[in-house]
């Protein structure tokens, strides 16, 4: 396969094509008596992919581009409505193909993981705030790694060092990283009972005997900055370069990807949104790893 977006989007329809017709559970339930959607699942999902890859943060200008440009692909395209209602139901369908694509790739196995949290705007103005159907969940939190106060979501990722999502939660802004990440292995024991001797990088946030040692219940060695008083921990010379994998990562999703202006205004718009954000960088990294990239995390061949 060569590295260019049409290909990346044949080789995505036909991989959840394959996965839907051998496993048809998988799919958005709808009645069984009834109109026959037009856009087949596969093809909203890789709509769905080529829209966060080219940077389309508004689905009316997005749906008018493809019309312009993606006849090829996609012989019929719903109207703006339709399409963000269809991508809301199908957020199951986006996150089981994420996992599929993900370990169908070569680093999947990697033994070392990295961890962090990244906000997740959802609002500016105390005008959006208060009608917001958001509030309850989003709420004001600050960014240290921005010097900001901002109200919204975070978004928890854990990561391979190549920046291939392996596991992830959305939260209040205020959510305890450590409760969360407990949280993400507990409901995927499976995630690290395979893979003893596991290490996770994490950020001085990730501190505290107790949590060190429910991680090292689950076979996990951490890794982290020595905080103020502490002697000095083991892997100090490692840490800083590989850091910066995870902080890189979060770039690409907000600088390449805009999860910043996902502009989602419900629940389940956002959570749809992020997904989209989680699938497209995972696909772009499956795509180069099955046609020999020489890196995995490059989204250039594609965004354009």
């Amino acid at each position: 396969m060569t590295p260019d977006l049409d290909s990346l989007a044949t080789a995505l329809y036909v991989k959840t094509d394959d996965v839907l017709k051998a496993s048809p559970h998988l799919a958005p339930w709808r009645p069984a008596v009834g109109i026959t959607p037009k856009l087949t699942d596969a093809e909203l999902v890789t709509l769905a992919v080529m829209q966060a890859m080219l940077g389309f943060t508004s689905e009316a200008k997005w749906l008018r581009h493809a019309r312009a440009h993606l006849r090829h692909l996609f012989p019929y395209l719903p109207q703006q409505p339709g399409c963000n209602k269809r991508l809301r139901k199908a957020v199951e369908l986006l996150r089981r193909i994420t996992r599929l694509l993900a370990t169908d790739t070569s680093v999947w196995s990697d033994d070392v993981w990295i961890v962090d949290s990244t906000p997740v705007e959802c609002g500016r103005s105390r005008e959006t705030v208060k009608p917001s159907e958001l509030a309850g969940w989003a709420e004001y939190g600050y960014c240290a790694s921005h010097s900001r106060f901002f109200w919204g979501l975070c978004l928890h990722l854990v990561c391979t060092l190549q920046g291939l999502p392996v596991a992830f939660a959305l939260t209040g802004a205020r959510t305890d990283e450590r409760e969360t990440l407990l949280d993400l292995l507990d409901a995927e024991p499976e995630l690290v009972a395979t893979r003893p001797g596991q290490t996770l990088i994490g950020d001085r946030n990730y501190f505290g005997r107790d949590f060190e040692h429910q991680l090292a219940g689950h076979g996990i060695r951490l890794l982290r900055p020595t905080r103020k008083g502490e002697p000095e921990r083991p892997g100090a010379e490692l840490f800083k370069p590989l850091r910066q994998v995870i902080e890189s990562v979060n770039e690409t999703f907000k600088g390449q990807l805009d999860l910043e202006r996902q502009h989602g205004r419900t629940p389940a718009g956002v959570v749809a949104r992020v997904i989209q954000r989680i699938l497209t960088l995972t696909t772009a990294i499956w795509h180069n790893d099955r046609s020999g990239q020489p890196v995995l995390r490059s989204l250039t061949a594609y965004d354009h």
